[in-house]
């Protein structure tokens, strides 16, 4: 029965095939692109574009720096093979090293790649990047494979039975959800193609994709999850960077005496001011403190924890995998701090030493309870404190069941140091900005470090920022980033 099914899914499936494929003049290749024709490509762009903004920090709001990104942008965007084609460029408001490009010529960098790069000729190409995937229509023919895979399913869930429709679509799901190897590589010629095509140094790519990678390193060290830098930051999304540099610098293929442009002197200017790290936006984290403006917040976590910002939560990473997680959230009706926690948060968990507290005068209550962890149970402490307008502020405790007893203590201790900030409070708060300068004789990075607002892991920060390997000292007359605070 399962040989005759093949035999009448094939004929079916295969005229869908032929009508979705076309030959791509940038590529050469044959793409599943005939299902999103390039009009349906401009209108999904227009369409989720602010849907970005919304996720990915939004706008980061400096006119001459989205001006020159634009600029940069555009210059590149003419190189192309389809030079008529309209792009819209963005600099994100995220301390996050990402960048993206949606079907229509969206093209998004965050403020945090901006600052990992050197020069121009680095941030093209990344840009380049972006648009080469733009260029390739990799996401029209990501969504016509999605299409016909899931196609396949339907088909195969008729003939086949369902287990067999499940897994098909479990397949349509892994096409749609990110370029392939292939494709990202793909992208990285054509965005040497492209910068190389506008003046710009193509060995200055191979360079960056090693920053980042560095950059990944560090993240993971900061998480205290060393060796897992490929699940940080632009590595999520894209092969690892090793492997890509080489890649890069091997197609990099230059001209014999032909002069290529890096300007980093411009590039410096362009990103001096901007914000690094934590945007007002969403809060700042220093030290072993968060405090937010906008919610008029603070809090303080117990000591051994490192605390990480996210636009949905604040994480605080602690001793043996032990995590202290900060949201807010609609109370959904609850009456009270406590009833909130019964029936809305841990709704049908099984709650212990459930009892109401006053923080900062505000109402709360607390409960504990254990949840199902990667290594079998863990202690689980939850706290609700009554926010503004129906919400509640959530903390959560999770820790080993035999650390429970010495980190429950100090964590409800930290909770109770919850409060709201005074009106000098909040206006003292100020993000960390870029500030660039020129190496002068003599000058060491130890002396840079120095002057760090950020102390932990200080010295590795400032190597990565200005890609200066372990070991050696910047160039007297080289430009380089540092850190300020206002």
């Amino acid at each position: 029965m399962a040989r005759f099914a093949h035999k009448i899914l094939l004929p079916l499936a295969l005229p869908l095939f032929l009508a979705a494929c076309s030959t791509n003049p940038v590529t050469g290749d044959r793409q599943m692109t005939g299902l999103m024709p390039p009009e349906q490509e401009a209108a999904i762009g227009a369409q989720q574009h602010p849907e970005m903004l919304k996720e990915f920090g939004g706008r980061y709001e400096d006119a001459k720096l989205q001006a020159y990104v634009d600029r940069l942008g555009q210059q590149l965007a003419a190189k192309t093979e389809v030079p008529g084609t309209r792009y819209t460029f963005t600099v994100l408001d995220s301390p996050i090293v990402n960048a993206f490009a949606l079907p229509g010529g969206y093209v998004y960098v965050s403020r945090g790649l901006m600052a990992l790069a050197n020069s121009e000729a680095e941030l093209a190409g990344v840009v380049g990047h972006e648009i080469g995937h733009v260029t390739a229509r990799h996401s029209a023919d990501r969504y016509g494979r999605g299409v016909l895979a899931q196609g396949g399913a339907v088909l195969a869930g008729i003939f086949l039975g369902q287990g067999a429709g499940q897994l098909a679509q479990q397949g349509a799901q892994a096409a749609l959800a990110s370029f392939s190897r292939g494709q990202e590589l793909q992208a990285d010629n054509l965005g040497i193609r492209y910068m190389t095509a506008a003046g710009y140094d193509p060995r200055e790519m191979a360079g960056f994709l090693s920053s980042m990678g560095r950059h990944a390193q560090l993240e993971a060290l900061l998480a205290g999850q060393p060796g897992k830098a490929d699940q940080f930051s632009y590595l999520q999304t894209h092969p690892p960077t090793g492997d890509r540099a080489e890649r890069a610098a091997a197609a990099a293929s230059l001209t014999p005496g032909a002069t290529y442009l890096i300007r980093q002197d411009e590039y410096m200017r362009a990103i001096d001011g901007m914000i690094y790290g934590d945007s007002p936006d969403h809060g700042f984290v220093r030290g072993r403190v968060f405090a937010h403006a906008g919610l008029g917040i603070r809090f303080e976590v117990p000591d051994g924890f490192r605390l990480l910002n996210s636009d949905q939560a604040v994480i605080g990473l602690g001793p043996g995998g032990s995590q202290i997680v900060f949201s807010e959230a609609q109370g959904q009706g609850a009456y009270s701090a406590g009833d909130y926690i019964t029936n809305v948060w841990a709704k049908g968990a099984p709650l212990g030493e459930l009892r109401p507290l006053t923080i900062d005068g505000v109402p709360a209550a607390t409960a504990v309870t254990r949840l199902s962890g990667q290594n079998g149970p863990v202690h689980a402490r939850l706290v609700a404190i009554a926010g503004k307008t129906g919400r509640y502020y959530r903390f959560l405790l999770t820790s080993p069941l035999e650390q429970a007893g010495r980190l429950d203590g100090a964590f409800v201790s930290s909770v109770q140091g919850f409060r709201r900030l005074s009106a000098a409070e909040k206006a003292g708060l100020k993000p960390y900005r870029i500030k660039v300068a020129q190496v002068k004789p003599g000058q060491k990075v130890a002396d840079f470090v120095a002057t760090l607002p950020l102390k932990d892991y200080a010295e590795e920060r400032f190597r990565v920022l200005n890609n200066i390997p372990p070991g050696t000292e910047p160039r007297p007359g080289v430009w380089i980033k540092t850190i300020i605070e206002g």
